[in-house]
């Protein structure tokens, strides 16, 4: 399917205004214009989810306190409910929270689960492994406070998209290899391969949101060493073994840099027995679901998620 006309009118605007790249510009500027963005085209208001604000007290890596949105949809009441970890996208080096507020309140609502998204460290700053040492740091916690919080321990997932999704892959392999058992993973155009070969004739290398500069860019901030680009921790399908890793769902955008790779990273679960769903959006650009105001269909895939995760969880439909 070619690209959607949505996405055409968009990139041409981008082009029209001539506004630098992401990977143009210094990172606090690239990180402002990244909040903008995802404030411009957001999507309607959840009112039907109550959002607190709290911080995570480090155990296990140095660091000051690890802040946390808790998005609980209001229909769950106080009863224990399922429970995902959402790691946000932005190369590990844009993107925050706040930014990411009207996806968290709509998977919230759409899914009745409660939603934990991690501020976690960003990259130049603070490079591979930071980012996920506080997505370990979050779900150890979040499996600790489980009274506390009213999530079901048995019933926690983790969740991205992007360079999150990258983090969700990596942190349900190592929570395996932890004995913690995991409900589910739930990957949004993930970057899985850290090591793959970036090159002008890749497909949508060069006329979409993401092109390989930017990716390039985006690996140089997080990954400043060789022994980091070749750890699989930060390359999840580089990982010696996938079995036994939480059930996962894989969504793609159709006209996106990283849907080869993450589609092959479908097809590696799958093979490793891993119960896995697929899903490739026609049509749609890197970052479509932070966009729902450009692309509608966001909204039927965030439907379609929620439906996914509450099959996962044991979850009723009419929530």
């Amino acid at each position: 399917m070619p690209l959607d006309r949505r996405a055409r009118e968009f990139l041409l605007m981008l082009h029209r205004i001539d506004a630098p790249r992401m990977h143009e510009l210094p990172v606090e500027i690239a990180r402002r214009n990244f909040d903008k963005m995802l404030f411009l085209y957001r999507g309607d208001a959840h009112e039907a989810v109550v959002a607190n604000d709290m911080s995570i007290p480090r155990r296990e890596h140095a660091g000051g306190a690890l802040p946390v949105r808790i998005y609980r949809p209001a229909c769950v009441g106080a009863e224990s409910v399922p429970a995902m970890l959402w790691l946000h996208g932005g190369g590990w080096s844009l993107g925050n929270v706040n930014a990411y507020d009207p996806f968290c309140r709509a998977l919230a609502e759409a899914s009745g689960v409660v939603v934990v998204a991690l501020e976690y460290r960003l990259a130049p700053e603070h490079r591979f492994p930071a980012a996920l040492d506080d997505a370990w740091e979050a779900l150890r916690w979040l499996r600790r406070e489980f009274v506390t919080l009213n999530v079901d321990p048995a019933r926690i997932a983790v969740g991205g998209d992007s360079a999150g999704g990258n983090l969700a892959a990596s942190l349900a392999l190592m929570a395996r290899d932890a004995g913690i058992v995991l409900a589910h993973q739930l990957l949004i155009y993930p970057a899985v391969d850290s090591l793959e070969e970036l090159h002008p004739g890749m497909p949508y290398a060069n006329q979409h949101f993401l092109d390989i500069d930017g990716l390039r860019w985006f690996r140089f901030n997080y990954l400043a060493a060789e022994a980091d680009r070749r750890d699989w921790r930060a390359s999840p399908a580089r990982a010696p073994n996938h079995a036994g890793v939480a059930p996962a769902l894989v969504i793609t955008a159709e006209c996106d840099l990283l849907t080869a790779s993450a589609a092959a990273y479908a097809n590696t679960l799958a093979q490793a027995g891993v119960v896995t769903c697929y899903r490739e959006i026609a049509g749609t650009i890197h970052g479509f679901m932070t966009f729902p105001r450009i692309f509608p269909v966001a909204d039927d895939v965030i439907r379609f998620i929620a439906s996914t995760l509450r099959e996962s969880f044991g979850l009723q439909e009419d929530v």
